[in-house]
């Protein structure tokens, strides 16, 4: 049960997985994610320790593949397990028990990798790893949640839709984005909508929160409020639809 992506966005120096599934809270036990190290979902029948200790592995250096072997070969319960990573390097691996419940299935490549059980068919993977590749000139959150949405209108978990979730980090201790919907009749709807609320002052608050460039952050009010205010202004014009000029020479009635 479920679908993720797991990526690597060097550009922007970034790790992250988007995933959703036919479960309550999926984000509260398969993504797991470290700026500068590398990113993994586990499920199916999810074993959560692997979150931490492939993390472990990956800051080690450990590259994805054998990160991999090393968190399924001491899992006697492997069979019914479903796990895929991304290094440092951008190396991808993936585990996909012989027990779990079709349609189930991985495919990586370079930076990404898509990994899903009780699936409509083979076509939710390769749906959401296509839309993903072809958004390479997007944001990275803009570029996984399409992917998502492709791999839902493919048919997603053939089971129906319940909850998803984002986790983004890029270079801080602390995720870029880390969100939630854990229970919802359209979940990739409302993380959408979540995200979007996200893009406003949230977004705007990140550039002044304390960092590794800058440990004490930005305090002044006064600075932050403006920021807001001219980010907001941005929003409002961008949002504002294009008037098309009338046609010439067209009939008067």
């Amino acid at each position: 049960m479920t679908w993720s992506i797991v990526a690597r966005d060097p550009k922007a120096g970034a790790f992250a997985v988007a995933v959703t599934t036919r479960a309550f809270a999926v984000g509260a036990r398969c993504p797991f994610v470290m700026s500068d190290v590398g990113a993994l979902s586990t499920q199916a029948l999810s074993n959560p320790l692997y979150g931490r200790r492939g993390l472990a592995l990956l800051q080690a250096g450990v590259p994805a593949p054998d990160v991999v072997r090393l968190l399924t070969d001491a899992d006697t319960g492997r069979d019914h397990r479903q796990v895929h990573v991304v290094d440092r390097e951008g190396g991808t691996a993936a585990w996909t028990g012989s027990s779990c419940i079709p349609w189930c299935g991985h495919e990586t490549a370079e930076n990404v990798s898509i990994a899903g059980n009780m699936l409509a068919g083979p076509e939710v993977v390769a749906e959401t790893m296509r839309v993903y590749r072809a958004g390479r000139r997007l944001p990275l959150a803009e570029r996984l949640l399409r992917a998502l949405d492709a791999g839902q209108a493919a048919g997603g978990d053939k089971r129906g839709r319940q909850s998803a979730a984002l986790l983004i980090f890029a270079g801080e201790e602390y995720a870029q984005i880390d969100l939630r919907v854990d229970d919802h009749p359209d979940p990739l709807i409302e993380l959408r909508r979540l995200y979007q609320v996200a893009e406003g002052r949230y977004a705007v608050m990140r550039r002044f929160t304390a960092s590794r460039a800058n440990p004490a952050g930005v305090t002044d009010w006064k600075v932050i409020e403006a920021a807001v205010a001219e980010h907001e202004k941005e929003r409002a014009a961008a949002a504002k639809p294009v008037r098309k000029a009338p046609a010439r020479g067209g009939k008067r009635t």
